[in-house]
């Protein structure tokens, strides 16, 4: 609409305007001393509501927050605001135990509940509720990461995971454990840490009987089910459940094994990996088999020995007919139909599909080594 056409219907309108009912009655609210006028007119929502726009300059005592130096100009901005201070939740959802400080985080929440993925990926076919969700995992095929940190080199895909990053610069921890005295960053992470003394579990999954202390972890396990996998490689086509098992494995593409044994000479890229080992060394199976009575260092291991004794093969290949009785088999198998070679000879380039291909080439190295030594 152009301006002519703004002053035509103005012309129109044949009682006076009554600036008080619009925003400038709550700007008097929080505002003291007068307030002039630009004599500046604008339409609100597309509607013949005119009001009358204040000079900021104006403004003689704005009201300010009284927990920190923050200038609010609207009533509605201030009620916001002061929520975020004192940590009130109004809005409850009827579903679930959350809470909202705002009626839109609220009815954005309750999208979560009715199921509908309206926002589709274009690469990958996975749906999300949200469109911002979308954008953010669509970050995980393209590999950019826009959001900067200004203190260190790190970067990230989505702005939220910035701003929490960058409370570990700072070193503040307000938040205190009452029972434990631990401190956090987050008033997020003391709840959740909070629930570890309590045994409150409040996150139900719709799909089993399982329930979690934090949502973020019913989130993951959700996975499980639905067989989500949104954290890809940038450098092979492997997905993830978590994005902390993608970052385990780009390890094995820079072949950087930092966690050394001190018992012997074997290194592994991650530190679970090397407890794990450790176990050896100590010569403890504390977990035994009831149909045969052998006994492992690892519970993982002695389920996995069980489905011999009951022929269960849960983990199907998606390729062909073929089954397995343990996860980290399947993900072998996989490899003869996707040709990945992740293991490399760190003395001939040679790669491999599998760690024990590796181990045995090896030793061939080490028997050209021997054979050439001097008598």
């Amino acid at each position: 609409m152009s301006v002519v056409n703004v002053k035509e219907e103005i012309e129109v309108i044949e009682e006076p305007i009554k600036i008080e009912s619009f925003e400038i009655k709550l700007i008097e609210e929080i505002y003291e001393g007068p307030i002039d006028f630009t004599g500046e007119r604008y339409l609100k929502h597309e509607k013949l509501d005119l009001i009358e726009h204040p000079k900021k300059s104006s403004w003689e005592k704005p009201n300010k927050c009284t927990q920190i130096n923050k200038v609010i100009f609207y009533k509605s901005d201030i009620i916001q605001h002061q929520r975020k201070q004192t940590g009130e939740k109004p809005y409850q959802c009827s579903l679930c135990v959350k809470a909202f400080s705002q009626n839109g985080h609220l009815l954005s929440h309750q999208k979560t509940h009715s199921g509908k993925k309206p926002y589709q990926c274009s690469q990958c076919e996975q749906y999300f509720s949200y469109k911002h969700v979308l954008i953010g995992h669509q970050r995980t095929h393209s590999g950019e990461k826009p959001y900067q940190c200004s203190q260190c080199d790190k970067a990230f895909s989505q702005n939220s995971n910035l701003i929490s990053h960058q409370k570990t610069h700072t070193c503040k921890k307000p938040y205190q454990c009452s029972q434990c005295d631990q401190t956090f960053s987050h008033k997020h992470n003391l709840l959740g840490h909070q629930r570890t003394h309590s045994g409150e579990k409040p996150y139900q999954c719709s799909q089993c009987d399982k329930t979690f202390s934090q949502n973020s972890n019913l989130i993951k396990h959700q996975r499980t089910h639905s067989g989500e996998k949104p954290y890809q490689c940038n450098q092979c086509d492997k997905t993830f459940s978590q994005n902390s098992n993608l970052i385990n494995h780009h390890k094995t593409h820079t072949g950087k094994k930092p966690y050394q044994c001190s018992k012997c000479d074997k290194a592994f890229s991650q530190n679970s990996n090397l407890i794990s080992h450790q176990k050896t060394h100590t010569g403890k199976k504390p977990y035994q088999c009831s149909q045969c009575d052998q006994t492992f260092s690892h519970k993982h291991v002695l389920i996995g020995h069980q489905r011999i004794h009951s022929g269960e093969k849960p983990y199907q290949c998606s390729q062909c007919d073929k089954a397995f009785s343990q996860n980290s088999n399947l993900i072998s198998h996989q490899r003869t139909h996707s040709g990945e070679k992740p293991y490399q000879c760190s003395q001939c380039n040679k790669a491999f599909s599998q760690n024990r291909s590796l181990i045995s080439h090896q030793r061939t190295h080490r028997t050209e080594t021997i054979s050439i030594q001097p008598m």
